[in-house]
């Protein structure tokens, strides 16, 4: 790095600055590490994502794309610095009550953009908002309810729902019992906090997607290298160099040992003094490559000799997943039969916050304080690798700036417990925007096959449907894609005679893994649009066909499983009005309109709550104080869902107490019980159900203190607890109760696992106790001579069974039809080419159309309070529903995603040729 050392004099909040610094650092490093300013947030030193935003003479700039030299005589305000402004202090109020925060790790950069337009316009329209924030990325939100709140700013009043004793939280539009650190920049993401003169960590990784190597001598080139404190290779592991999320699978080294599979896996770890890290210069370190032909596609797999994974494994395939029921290849019609494929590419999970943490010794307890959606699967995973028993390792999750699943799988934590078991000093690390996106998971590209059949009468009799998915070069979370899809691949429908088989194949490819949804985007994005196939072909209405074959309550599924509670009708019938209106409009304005074409499509989901036929349990722990606290020992990481508030809102319920009475515990291994991975849209329904058993449990043993019945109000007031029924009153004064541990008093402690079975070899049985189910309907315009498609509106139903939060869920279905519209029309990750967020996109404030959310509720009975999840369901039919709306306003079929447009056209241009 070039150094050019000047005097720099600047205004920093406020306070004159005057040192001596190299005038060629960016400014985002020396607020972070010489200013220890931690608010200012940075996802990529590349000016894409915006979170570094800060006000350079009250306008905003991306501070790592200023270097000191530009900052001269300047005023510079970071979000530290405004906290006390009037406008911001609105901002932030405005912010919370409209839920403009998730995960909050590009909250700052977005309020500080807000900032700037406000102070000169107060009442900002929306397309003045969208312009100023233009410049900041947001994975989780939708960006609706930031527009909402930044537009709102000035108009605000208080939040009706604030909490009242003995008034039910559930149901309520509660905000964020953990959203003021957000909200102020004063949230510890992983990059926010490690111990004084930690030792920063490199990861020498590979640069090829297939390849051997060998490292020479290294001693020299330590010496060479003023600061460089250690290097560890495969050969300095003490436990077992390898992990995976499912055991038997278990295969990825975490250093390679000789060879490497895939772009980006990590072979050697490297670490010294912050400088010698910054300024290191890896093309100098020992070793020699030899570059191997590599094996980048499915169809190159099964034909290879070349073995990617398991020796033994025959065509790279790893495992296979299979559901069938009835005969599928008799029972079908010919005469109402349609066909289809669809190839979807590897997706980035792009979250803001790039993977980050630190560790430590504590005499003889390792600490690890990083980013996760697993905190006990990272522990007993890095016990393993480094032969330590795992009450020896303390897993203490950072804030989690985004997840999507990705962050399930170990990717730091061996390499921050390794240094520091190995130099017996504190460690950082940080990933680059660039390693983040070569190192992580992505989600499965898939190469589907289908076919669908009904009867005259329009119902469904036979579904065929096949589906291999790239999991890349190790297993990862293959194998539960292979199993998940085929249980889905049926739609929330009624279909007798079914077979589905998805395949988990390996390549040199990124390792896929866990990404909202397992693979069921991806083949709902093929199944539902063959049903509006279908649907044409007998001329029926799409949506009145997929009403015909719904499934209802009592039906059984595909894997025979009977059903309760089903919500998919509901869905369907809060879309119909808008669904016929909009249908007739179009067909008038097309009849018209020559280059532009306007299109309506529709498109459904159904989503198993939890692990797909294996136990998942979730433990919580509630302590009641003799402060008259009650502390809820909550181990699920809120990754910006919100179950935080969530899981406080259903144990206050469950107690009957108000939840300004409860104090979180947020997750740590030594201080929280199991609550299980953040993954597979779980929390709300199983670790939920869990804190209500535990919630019910305190009450009980309050109500037999007290000799109250179970209808009785239960009040805390300071250090006593009132009880009463009607007219009869009583007080426990918790100061005279014996304490048991922590200053409890009443200690309550409850695990739940869904009521779930293994399925057979036909893939019969019951894979998941709960499901939610969901209908989505797009409108579109599209230019047929760009190829341009423009989403102009997406309604969203979803079955919660019972909306714990209302507001929360509507940002979770805001987000996640983003996710789903970046899946359809732009994501598309390709190894050495899209790895960074400037050739990588992802949907901008201005890709996100107007989305209306209907919450739906059919009480589900196993559910707490009938709840089920949301999270993954909600991307699930976007992508379908936006391509239905293209094949309505053009006849295009899309039979490879994202849909670019180059492959609109394409597709604009057979349809032509196919009808003339």
């Amino acid at each position: 790095m070039n150094i050019h050392k000047d005097t720099l004099n600047f205004t920093l909040n406020k306070k004159k600055v005057s040192s001596i610094e190299n005038l060629n650092v960016r400014l985002s490093e020396f607020l972070r590490e010489n200013q220890k300013i931690k608010g200012t947030k940075v996802g990529c030193n590349a000016g894409d994502c915006g979170s570094c935003t800060i006000l350079l003479d009250d306008n905003p700039f991306c501070s790592c794309l200023l270097t000191l030299g530009k900052i001269k005589n300047k005023k510079i305000e970071t979000i530290e610095g405004v906290c006390n402004d009037e406008q911001f202090i609105l901002l932030k109020k405005s912010f919370s009550i409209h839920g403009a925060a998730q995960c909050g790790i590009c909250t700052p950069g977005i309020m500080m953009s807000a900032l700037a337009l406000l102070r000169k316009n107060k009442f900002p329209k929306k397309e003045e908002v969208e312009f100023a924030l233009s410049g900041v990325l947001c994975r989780c939100t939708g960006y609706k309810k930031i527009v909402n709140a930044v537009m709102n700013v000035n108009k605000i009043a208080e939040n009706k729902n604030s909490s009242v004793n003995n008034v039910k939280e559930v149901g309520k539009r509660i905000e964020r019992i953990d959203g003021e650190k957000k909200l102020d920049g004063t949230e510890i993401f992983g990059d926010d906090f490690s111990p004084e003169n930690s030792l920063q960590i490199k990861v020498l990784r590979s640069p090829f997607n297939r390849a051997s190597f060998t490292i020479s001598n290294y001693k020299d080139w330590i010496e060479k290298n003023h600061g460089i404190e250690i290097v560890l290779t495969e050969k300095d592991i003490p436990g077992k160099n390898m992990f995976g999320v499912i055991p038997p699978f278990a295969d990825q080294p975490v250093l390679a040992k000789n060879k490497v599979n895939f772009r980006g896996e990590a072979v050697a770890i490297i670490a010294g003094s912050y400088d010698s890290i910054k300024n290191l210069n890896l093309d100098t370190f020992p070793i020699t490559w030899k570059k191997d032909d590599d094996v980048m596609t499915i169809d190159d797999s099964l034909n290879t000799r070349v073995k990617i994974g398991n020796e033994n494994l025959e065509n790279n395939i790893l495992t296979f997943g299979k559901v069938l029921t009835g005969n599928p290849e008799k029972n079908v019609s010919t005469e109402f039969k349609v066909n289809g494929v669809l190839e979807t590419s590897y997706v980035e999970h792009a979250y803001i916050e790039p993977e980050a943490g630190s560790a430590w010794m504590e005499k003889n307890v390792l600490v690890i304080q990083a980013c996760t959606q697993a905190p006990y699967m990272d522990r007993d995973d890095t016990a393993k690798i480094l032969d330590m028993e795992p009450d020896n390792i303390r897993i203490i999750p950072s804030a989690t700036g985004g997840g999507f699943g990705s962050k399930l799988d170990i990717s730091i934590q061996p390499y921050l417990g390794l240094v520091a078991l190995k130099t017996k000093k504190p460690c950082r690390i940080v990933y680059s925007r660039n390693e983040s996106m070569i190192s992580t998971t992505k989600r499965h590209p898939g190469l589907m096959s289908s076919s669908i059949s009904c009867d005259r009468k329009g119902f469904l009799n036979s579904i065929n449907f096949s589906g291999d998915f790239n999991t890349g070069a190790y297993a990862s979370w293959g194998p539960t894609v292979a199993n998940r899809v085929p249980v889905h691949a049926s739609g929330p429908y009624r279909v007798p005679n079914y077979q589905a088989v998805g395949r988990a194949i390996h390549t040199n490819g990124p390792v896929a893994g866990a990404f909202r949804g397992f693979g069921v985007p991806q083949a709902t994005a093929l199944q539902e649009t063959l049903m509006d196939q279908l649907a044409d072909k007998l001329k029926i209405d799409q949506l009145e066909f997929r009403l015909k074959n719904s499934l209802k309550d009592g039906d059984k599924t595909v894997c025979g499983q009977k059903l309760k509670s089903v919500g998919i009708i509901d869905c369907l019938e809060a879309l119909k009005a808008n669904w016929k209106q909009k249908k007739q409009g179009y067909i008038a304005f097309n009849k018209t309109s020559k280059r532009y074409k306007k299109g309506i499509g529709i498109a459904t989901c159904w989503y198993g709550c939890g692990n797909t036929a294996l136990p998942n349990p979730s433990t919580i722990k509630i302590g009641l104080t003799n402060c008259g606290r009650i502390s809820l020992h909550q181990g699920a990481t809120d990754i910006g869902q919100g179950s935080n508030t969530v899981i406080a809102q259903i144990t206050a319920d469950a107690i009957g107490v108000s939840i300004e009475n409860i104090d979180l515990v947020s997750p740590d291994t030594f201080l929280t019980p199991d609550c299980g991975k953040t993954s597979a849209s779980r929390q709300t329904y199983v670790t939920g159900k869990a804190a209500y058993n535990a919630g019910l449990k305190l009450r009980s043993e309050i109500l037999r203190l007290s000799n109250m019945g179970n209808d009785s109000l239960i009040k805390i007031e300071k250090n006593e607890i009132i009880i009463s029924n009607q007219d009869k009153r009583q007080k426990i004064d918790l100061s005279t109760l014996q304490l048991i541990e922590n200053n409890y008093v009443i200690v309550a402690k409850e695990t739940y696992d869904p009521p779930t079975t293994s399925l057979d070899e036909n893939g019969q049985g019951i894979p998941y106790a709960v499901y939610g189910y969901g209908a989505q309907m797009a409108e579109i315009t599209v230019d047929t001579e760009l190829g341009l498609l423009k989403i102009d509106k997406i309604i969203a139903a979803h079955d919660l069974g019972k909306t714990i939060n209302p507001l929360l869920a509507e940002g979770q279905i805001e987000g996640g039809i983003a996710q789903g519209i970046g899946f359809a029309l732009m994501e598309e990750y390709i190894p050495s080419k899209t790895e960074n967020l400037h050739d990588y996109l992802i949907p901008s404030i201005g890709d996100v159309p107007e989305i209306e959310s209907i919450l739906i509720e059919k009480n589900d009975p196993e559910g707490p309070f009938g709840a089920r999840g949301l999270g993954e369901h909600v991307l699930i039919p976007t992508a379908p529903a936006i391509m239905n709306a293209l094949r309505n306003a053009t006849g295009a079929i899309i039979t490879k995603l994202p849909a670019l447009p180059d492959r609109i056209l394409e597709a604009i241009e057979i349809s032509k040729n196919a009808s003339n």
